[in-house]
């Protein structure tokens, strides 16, 4: 067959986002910190752009205001507000390829630490089997070390909830500076299930991490090493005789003889009573909430923006007006022409983005009210498509909006994508489950099981499938596997041996 050239037209329609769009969608992505440094830059750029005092009336040019509230109840599922306005692409942000040029907008917008005196037990050298500096970066915080093991520790996501504030509430020394108690009431949590949960955390990397006391925090260190004897601990009990280094009281108080409790007090200088120390405080960044969740006394829920983390800009059309009419050339006409469509797109983008952080933070609280009336382990299974059809948007619209923003509620501090979960289907056709009601029903079955009449992973399908479960033994491994459970075999050998 013969081969030749040709030329050939064919007529087709493409869509091309505009560099304008493309921007809105990058500041929909940022986290708050990141959103004010870009507006900074954005400042010094721009001349015609300068910041909205607190008081400012818009009088001086136009701004983004948002409406920065909604209320809801939690029987209320109907429609999402006044704020209607989205991030697809618009005819006027699509342009054809070849025109070779964008669209220009128009100029209007809507719009107690663990410090303790160690001078007396000599405390500080650390150990040949832990190097600190290994374990560390100057530029890692003990936050984002312990979040990071966090994320392979293997939790349910209920559990992962209560680690993550457990987490949060760690100082710099590495010391758990708040109650059990307080974690489960916040939570709406069995103060069972946080005790379990720190145990956990507690075995993550430094050694003595997550100690709720500087005891605590040195039992956690000899036990790594296997040296947590009776003798250790009645020492471990007793450290302000240590301090005083008051020998014959406390040789008495661990029955050794001065030699072994030489050798003791040696060992207890190897430890570290600040784990955390290692690592970088300089770059630990406070998380500000984006947006706040309060129970209102008729028992709706009020969803607001946190104003103080919202950038507000102005642009100056007098200053615009002003150089705008003193004779120019045309590339110094170009530019003023550039700022102003900069300066008019940055405020429509600010305040699209402030109204659809809005309508997906109120979504999330009506598809997860039950969270916030009961609790963690009353989360629903939710996705990213649910919310995006509830609201009209795009799924990646909403995956971008859950990333790096928080929601500060009743129950403490969470992430946007902390609510979302997956969802467990029913035997016929029924309503789905969330997966982390499965994990809790099998916990509470093997917790509840008879010593003698282990369950095994089959038996516990058949009991979910009468629950209207529909789930494979292998997902039931696997989730038991992730509450950090013995199979069954393994459970039969303890129970035998107990």
């Amino acid at each position: 067959m013969a081969m030749k050239q040709s030329l050939d037209m064919r007529q087709g329609q493409s869509l091309v986002m505009t560099p304008q769009l493309q921007q809105a969608i990058k500041l929909l992505q940022l986290s708050n910190q990141e959103l004010a440094e870009f507006v900074e830059a954005e400042i010094e750029r721009n001349p015609l752009l300068q910041k909205a005092e607190d008081n400012s009336d818009g009088g001086a040019g136009e701004g983004n205001e948002p409406s920065r509230r909604e209320e809801m109840s939690l029987d209320d599922r109907s429609g999402m507000g006044e704020a209607r306005e989205q991030l697809d692409a618009p005819g006027e942000d699509v342009y054809e390829p070849g025109t070779g040029s964008d669209n220009a907008m128009p100029a209007g917008a809507s719009g107690p630490s663990a410090k303790a005196d160690w001078s007396g037990i000599g405390a500080g050298a650390a150990s040949d089997d832990y190097d600190v500096a290994s374990n560390a970066s100057s530029d890692v915080t003990l936050n984002q070390h312990l979040h990071a093991q966090l994320q392979l520790a293997g939790l349910s996501a209920a559990d992962s909830l209560i680690a993550a504030r457990l987490i949060d509430e760690t100082d710099e020394s590495g010391y758990l500076r708040t109650t059990i108690e307080e974690v489960a009431t916040a939570l709406g949590a069995d103060e069972a299930n946080v005790e379990a949960v720190l145990q956990v955390c507690q075995g993550f990397e430094p050694t003595g991490v997550m100690a709720r006391s500087i005891p605590e925090c040195l039992a956690l260190q000899l036990k790594e090493r296997g040296r947590y004897d009776p003798a250790m601990e009645a020492m471990i009990e007793n450290l302000a005789l240590v301090a005083k280094h008051d020998l014959k009281a406390l040789s008495d108080r661990c029955g050794v003889g001065k030699e072994d409790l030489m050798d003791m007090m040696a060992e207890l200088r190897q430890l570290s009573p600040k784990p955390g120390a290692g690592f970088s405080s300089d770059t630990t960044i406070a998380v500000a909430p984006d947006v706040y969740v309060r129970e209102l006394p008729n028992g709706m829920f009020a969803v607001e923006l946190n104003s103080d983390t919202l950038p507000r800009v102005l642009m100056d059309k007098a200053y615009y007006a002003e150089v705008s009419a003193l004779p120019m050339r045309d590339k110094e006409k170009e530019f003023i022409s550039e700022c102003a469509a900069s300066a008019s797109w940055l405020i429509k983008s600010l305040d699209q983005r402030a109204r659809t952080i809005l309508k997906v933070a109120s979504e999330i609280v009506r598809q997860q009210d039950a969270f916030f009336a009961h609790g963690v382990a009353h989360l629903r299974p939710l996705n990213l498509k649910q919310v995006a059809d509830a609201i009209e948007m795009h799924e990646s619209t909403v995956s971008r909006v859950t990333t790096n923003k928080y929601m500060s509620t009743p129950r403490g501090l969470f992430e946007l994508k902390y609510f979302f979960s997956a969802a467990i289907p029913a035997t016929g056709g029924g309503e789905a489950h969330s997966a982390e009601a499965v994990r809790y029903r099998i916990k509470q079955l093997i917790e509840k099981e008879d010593p003698e009449d282990v369950l095994s992973d089959d038996q516990i399908v058949e009991i979910l499938t009468g629950y209207g479960v529909e789930i494979a033994r292998r997902t039931v491994a696997k989730y038991r596997e992730s509450l950090n459970i013995p199979s069954s075999v393994q459970r039969r050998r303890i129970n035998r041996a107990s």
